[in-house]
């Protein structure tokens, strides 16, 4: 049995079984779609089936966006890794962040980790407010010295150091560097124009976990406040959906398998230079998250480890999980690049974890 089979019979079994409502799985092997598999519902009140080319929001899927705009603009010269976000943001340096770099900022060590606990989902969609906000941040220990997830100012920071450096949103420079080079231009998006809402596939909680509040004292609301917490509500709004918010992306399996596939060198299509790829599928900071308590690991601007696996896992896989059980990344190794969208926001990470088997055994 052909991968491409095995992956259609395991999406088939979630979504027959009721265990997720609608996936959308791809994979890409020796610079070939090998598996790009769709199945369930995109939109339960009307039927509306996903396709190959249903969007998602996928959360945290799409630092990986961020991240490739970034090396392409480092690789133009437009800045490097160690240049102070400061220098291109000036009002970044408040509250003693002078010292903070565009490094640091990749690897999640850059101190301010945490989006103030007063925040409005309809200030994280205004850029101009936002990126006030967390230039206005001080820093929870010396740059570099410790890592915690920077879940949503990782976007911000490096969206505004974009449009620093190039004068265009972050979303136009997504669109002119990577989308269009991919041939994939409608299939990813960090705020999507307003005639392309219709295709997007409509977010639901867990019912498993009905009725579940974290604590009020979790360390995860340091990181996304209670207003801004990225659940189903939130993510199925249409100002957020519009909105740039480059700590996610909306955008389907099939689009961020073929960008992993770029990045591991295995396409046609280059984005980067062997020397500037080689940075995203080594480790560049690991250690144990300061708030969360768990162990994380970063290349300059991925996560490492393949899903399934304990956080902070050091292996050949280099990616994104998203909230809700969304992944996507590359097996470094053998350049063999998944991507997996869900619409069922489940705590766990289990469907994407038997995909990635899948692939491990080819």
């Amino acid at each position: 049995m052909s991968l491409r089979d095995r992956v259609d019979a395991v999406v088939r079994e979630l979504v027959d079984s009721g265990a997720e409502p609608g996936l959308q799985v791809a994979v890409y092997a020796g610079g070939e779609l090998v598996a790009d598999v769709s199945a369930g519902v995109a939109d339960p009140a009307t039927g509306r089936a996903v396709t190959a080319d249903t969007p998602f929001y996928a959360y945290s899927v799409g630092k990986a966006l961020t991240t490739t705009v970034v090396h392409r603009l480092a690789e133009r010269g437009a800045f490097d890794h160690d240049t102070p976000v400061a220098e291109l943001w000036p009002e970044f340096a408040q509250g003693g962040k002078r010292d903070v770099t565009i490094r640091h900022v990749l690897t999640h060590t850059a101190g301010v980790p945490g989006l103030p606990a007063d925040v409005t989902p309809e200030e994280v969609c205004d850029w101009e407010r936002i990126t006030a906000r967390v230039a206005a941040l001080e820093p929870w220990w010396e740059p570099g010295t410790k890592t915690a997830y920077h879940a949503y100012t990782f976007g911000f920071i490096l969206g505004e150091v974009v449009r620093r450096a190039t004068g265009a949103p972050i979303s136009v420079a997504l669109r002119e560097l990577v989308g269009e080079p991919l041939g994939v231009a409608d299939e990813l998006w960090f705020g999507m124009p307003d005639d392309q809402l219709s295709r997007v596939a409509v977010l639901a909680d867990d019912p498993a976990t009905a009725g579940f509040e974290m604590p009020a004292d979790s360390p995860f609301w340091r990181l996304a406040p209670p207003a801004v917490n990225p659940s189903a509500t939130f993510g199925n709004r249409a100002d957020v959906l519009r909105a740039d918010i480059p700590a996610g992306g909306k955008v389907t399996a099939r689009a961020m398998a073929r960008l992993y596939a770029a990045l591991a060198g295995t396409l046609d299509v280059r984005l980067l230079s062997d020397e500037r790829a080689a940075d995203l599928f080594k480790v560049a900071y690991s250690g144990p998250d300061e708030l969360l308590g768990m162990p994380s690991t970063w290349s300059l601007g991925l996560a490492c480890g393949r899903p399934g696996t304990q956080p902070g896992t050091q292996d050949s896989w280099f990616g994104w999980h998203g909230v809700g059980g969304s992944y996507a990344g590359v097996d470094s190794a053998t350049g063999v690049a998944l991507a997996v969208c869900k619409n069922r926001l489940t705590m766990n990470f289990d469907a994407a974890g038997r995909l990635a088997a899948l692939v491990d055994e080819g």
